[in-house]
């Protein structure tokens, strides 16, 4: 977590985000160790130190605990801080290159695992889905505000929906070949 986040989050909002890292890092390494499909619920409860019931506060569902993340408030933040004359393109590439440059080696790492898993595993990819809409819908509304456009208009939506499109094409891909990929010039 950046330091200056720290600052900002409550007691209660830092301890549900260390409580939430610490399910996902078990749950990670139990899918290393067991597979995903061998691994329950329970079992990453109980490494974690929580109850499964604590598990479906954070966590809907088991496929959830490697979708969810906290990754769109990074990415919307460095867009937003792009400069005003790029144009969407120009301002997501820095917005990307600068999320990626800000993550720790670690954070590369699990990042990494985790969209090898999600490629792998049927299901994972299948409800991968849903989370892609999502930020497709998000990168949208990003779009349209650069653009004073609607987010639903075809441009903007045709526009997130590349973005979306080379984030796939690009998952099974290391991280760091999409890295030198978006910071060459």
């Amino acid at each position: 977590m950046p330091p200056d986040d720290k600052r900002t989050m409550g007691l209660r909002e830092r301890k549900k985000a260390k409580t939430m890292a610490a399910v996902q890092m078990h749950a990670l390494r139990l899918f290393r160790e067991l597979g995903y499909n061998a691994t329950t619920v329970e079992q990453i409860a109980e490494a974690a130190e929580i109850s499964p019931s604590t598990f479906f506060r954070y966590f809907p569902t088991k496929e959830d605990v490697l979708l969810k993340d906290n990754y769109d408030p990074v990415l919307v933040d460095a867009f937003e801080a792009q400069p005003s004359d790029l144009n969407p393109l120009q301002a997501m590439r820095g917005a990307m290159v600068s999320a990626i440059a800000n993550m720790s080696a670690d954070e590369l790492a699990t990042m990494r695992e985790r969209n090898q898993l999600i490629m792998t595993v049927p299901e994972l990819r299948a409800a991968a889905l849903n989370n892609l809409t999502q930020t497709m819908q998000l990168i949208a509304e990003l779009a349209a505000k650069r653009t004073g456009r609607e987010p639903d208009d075809a441009a903007v939506r045709t526009f997130a929906g590349a973005v979306i499109g080379v984030n796939i094409s690009m998952r099974n891909i290391r991280m760091r070949t999409s890295l030198n990929c978006w910071t060459k010039r």
